[in-house]
């Protein structure tokens, strides 16, 4: 099933107590993680990635729950529960109505869990990346939730700011809390650093891509941004790239858990990892030289840093 699906049997109280959550979009698979298990004074398992073991969660869901409270069970992963665990696990939740599992598949293969077993009433969700007044609607609840006074125009404004990225956009919110007034577009140009005209990370495959990338540095300067924090996260930018050329090396496939820690959607993984087998390891060493140099230069006083850095920059083009 679908989104709009699972939340018709939320408000209808039709759900079951077991879920799989998958697809595309990592924002809504948290965000309905965290709906579907928010139970007050439940006893809660969580595992997150490499912690999963199957023992202790089958133990969790099959143990009497102290006080009579209820048992939830959260796993999230990039890799996949072995069928035979998972169907497992989902037995001994459904012996117990009072028992809430939910797996937050963060993986790429969403054919293995597109159609539930018919055995189960297992509720399989595919979750896309929001469309944009899907977004706009998302936004608006969590700000609801929040007890944030703003409306509609202004969370356009917000998400245009952040290329339509609803993850960033809520995290800004936090920052929005402080008002106690309905938030304007001028409250967000004030309080939110936008993406859409300050993004270092565009900046950075500009150069890798030995495209012109003058505009868009003189863009993020004349923001306010700090000359030496542009070097360094390129130099960030460029060290992730390294690790993804030399895990690919030994494993043939890139693995964002693995390589950063944390998962990534998949264009994101598909670009860095194209990416950064197109350098040369003698390279990579070369250009974290050249970078780390520039830094000390940079902080050197009475010197010129924007001009080191384009110097810097145009250095880094020469060498790719």
């Amino acid at each position: 099933m679908y989104k709009n699906e699972l939340d018709k049997h939320i408000q209808n109280n039709s759900l079951s107590n077991s879920f799989i959550l998958f697809g595309e979009s990592t924002f809504l698979i948290d965000r309905y993680t965290q709906t579907l298990t928010n139970i007050k004074d439940a006893s809660v398992a969580k595992f997150y990635h490499d912690e999963y073991d199957f023992n202790s969660a089958k133990a969790h869901l099959s143990q009497a729950s102290l006080f009579g409270d209820q048992n939830v069970l959260i796993i999230k992963s990039e890799k996949k529960v072995p069928k035979k665990e998972l169907d497992t696990l989902i037995e001994y939740c459904e012996k117990n109505p009072d028992n809430i599992f939910v797996y937050a598949y963060y993986g790429d293969d969403h054919k293995a869990y597109a159609k539930p077993s018919a055995k189960t009433k297992t509720m399989c969700v595919r979750f896309f990346h929001p469309n944009h007044n899907e977004a706009v609607f998302t936004v608006s609840q969590i700000a609801k939730e929040k007890q944030i006074n703003i409306d509609n125009y202004t969370i356009n404004h917000l998400l245009s700011i952040h290329n339509g990225d609803i993850a960033l956009a809520c995290n800004e919110l936090e920052k929005l809390k402080i008002y106690d007034h309905a938030i304007t577009s001028k409250d967000i140009e004030q309080l939110v650093f936008g993406l859409s005209e300050i993004n270092i990370d565009d900046l950075t495959k500009k150069i890798l891509n030995k495209k012109d990338f003058k505009d868009d540095l003189n863009n993020i300067l004349e923001h306010g941004e700090d000359e030496i924090r542009v070097l360094t996260a390129i130099l960030s930018y460029l060290t992730q790239l390294y690790m993804f050329h030399i895990y690919i090396r030994i494993n043939g496939a890139p693995n964002a858990m693995e390589i950063l820690g944390y998962p990534a959607p998949k264009f994101v993984v598909d670009d860095k990892a194209a990416m950064s087998i197109k350098i040369k390891p003698a390279t990579y060493y070369k250009l974290h030289e050249l970078l780390l140099e520039s830094e000390l230069k940079m902080k050197s006083s009475h010197v010129d840093k924007s001009a080191i850095l384009l110097s810097t920059l145009i250095r880094v083009q020469q060498l790719l």
